[in-house]
Parts: C-alpha cells; sequence; structure tokens
C-alpha cells in the first residue's frame, strides 16, 4: 500500500505545530520564547502548572530585558530556585 507523499508531508508538518490545551501550557511556552530556550519548554510548562504562572512570567520578562546574561534559561532557573527559598507549590 503506497502513502501520498503530500500526506507524509502534511503529518511532518501538523507535528510542528504546537496544541495548547491549558493555561499553564501557553504560559510555559510563552517563557520559553522570552528566553530563547526552546529547548527545555516542558521544563517551562511544568513550572507554570506548579508555580504562580504571573511571577514566572514577571521573572522571565526581567530577565529576557536583561542585555548581559548569556544563558538567559540558567540564569531564570537559578533566581528562580533562590527566590523559592523552601516553598514548593502555589
Amino acid at each position: 500500500m503506497a502513502i501520498d507523499k503530500d500526506y507524509l508531508n502534511t503529518i511532518k508538518e501538523r507535528a510542528k505545530k504546537t496544541r495548547v490545551h491549558q493555561k499553564f501550557q501557553f504560559t510555559g511556552l510563552a517563557i520559553a520564547q522570552l528566553l530563547n530556550d526552546e529547548k527545555h519548554k516542558s521544563l517551562y510548562i511544568g513550572l507554570a502548572k506548579k508555580y504562580d504562572e504571573r511571577k514566572l512570567l514577571i521573572l522571565a520578562k526581567d530577565i529576557a530585558e536583561r542585555e548581559n546574561v548569556k544563558n538567559k534559561g540558567a540564569y531564570f532557573m537559578r533566581v528562580f530556585y533562590r527566590e523559592q527559598g523552601g516553598r514548593n507549590s502555589k
């Protein structure tokens, strides 16, 4: 049974698109884009699910605006865990 190449291309393109069903997923993806760290988007989605999404976005925007930070994703995590100070959920 031969499979149409157009169909395969359609499936590949569909797989590239993000499907967001929950608010925390959108927030996690937004954080990943702000920090230019798309590789770790699942990490940010998990954080947005567990912690206050508004505070995470504020922190990510603050760090994204800093020009002297080379690895914004790593710096975000460092600041985030320092701010947590033992608290671990909403």
